[in-house]
């Protein structure tokens, strides 16, 4: 699903990836950690290809075989649309739409059909205990209910690969636990490889994988 290989970054002076290399099966749910600065949240997003590596360094980043560093920028915003979904720790949701809206979003960028968008959201928020919260927006839901609304948004295109960074660190530790154990139902019932940041040792340990960053590289 996922094969990267000799990712280097830099801000300026600092180098922050010192090239990594990773493969990820298709169906794993892998775990990042490491202390702050390692450079986990730097490798999510050249992962999820919101950053792209150092020039120069002949990295490579494959996502479900398709090379992504030989799109152009319209077909890579295309593909990004299509294949990875991303949960961020604050669960960046739009205050002036409902959660059913919200959960639409990536679907209406990518020009799906509004009904069948509108149905497969109900779908998702239903199989996240989620059905009766559908006309509610942000303000008017719990954290966890936020968060789970930002998982059904991630879900919407039917993504191969969701990137997860610290989902749980903005959560009551009952939330948490339970947006864990979502994480394994989901992967069960729609198959999806999940990448994960997180300083939860709990979550970090239930992961199929564990990899652990220092100092910009994966040990």
């Amino acid at each position: 699903m996922i094969e990267a290989h000799n990712i280097h970054k830099s801000y300026n002076d600092l180098h922050v990836l010192k090239g990594v290399d990773l493969h990820i099966p298709k169906g794993e749910i892998v775990s990042i950690v490491g202390a702050s600065g390692a450079g986990k949240t730097t490798l999510l997003q050249i992962l999820g290809t919101l950053e792209k590596p150092d020039r120069n360094t002949n990295s490579v980043l494959k996502v479900n075989g398709v090379d992504v560093y030989s799109l152009s920028s319209k077909e890579l915003a295309k593909f990004r649309n299509e294949n990875i979904g991303f949960i961020f720790q604050f669960h960046q949701l739009l205050p002036e739409f409902t959660a059913l809206e919200n959960v639409c979003i990536p679907a209406y960028i990518g020009n799906k059909d509004k009904a069948q968008t509108e149905k497969r959201a109900k779908e998702l928020l239903g199989f996240l205990g989620l059905s009766k919260r559908g006309d509610h927006k942000p303000a008017e839901m719990s954290g966890g209910e936020q968060q789970r609304v930002a998982v059904a948004r991630s879900l919407i295109n039917n993504p191969g690969v969701i990137f997860a960074d610290e989902p749980s660190g903005n959560l009551d530790s009952e939330s948490a636990e339970n947006l864990h154990r979502l994480f394994f139902d989901l992967r069960e019932e729609f198959g999806q490889t999940f990448v994960i940041v997180t300083h939860n040792e709990e979550l970090a340990n239930m992961a199929d994988k564990k990899l652990t960053m220092v100092d910009g590289k994966i040990i």
